[in-house]
């Protein structure tokens, strides 16, 4: 398991080398707002290890992976949310762009089912 690629967008946010708008950071993961976002609320959560997917990362790193998921649940806290949607893109063909481990946490709006 490699802490790091230097090549990575989200390696270097973790780093502070690229700037983001941090919602939380703790020993696991860091949090921030989505560029590009697709509800009210869309933050990232990216663990500080890097694994370029869920799968990988549950692999190599199940306490980040953990770790994750808690920090998502205080983002969601935090942003008022009861209710949100915590989403895993594994891949490019399902929309993957950035290949490093990354949890959308999606709240303050609707959701139809099935998503996609």
């Amino acid at each position: 398991m490699s802490d790091r690629d230097p090549d990575c967008l989200f390696c270097k946010i973790v780093a502070g080398e690229v700037p983001a708008d941090i919602v939380l950071e703790n020993d696991e993961a860091v949090a921030f707002r989505d560029i590009n976002p697709q509800a009210p609320t869309h933050v990232l959560v990216i663990p500080k290890v890097h694994q370029p997917n869920a799968a990988e990362l549950a692999r190599n790193a199940p306490d980040a992976l953990a770790g994750v998921f808690t920090t998502a649940a205080e983002v969601a806290a935090g942003e008022g949310l009861e209710d949100y949607r915590a989403v895993f893109n594994t891949g490019a063909g399902v929309g993957q762009t950035v290949f490093h481990a990354h949890l959308h946490v999606l709240g303050g709006r609707d959701f139809a089912w099935p998503p996609g």
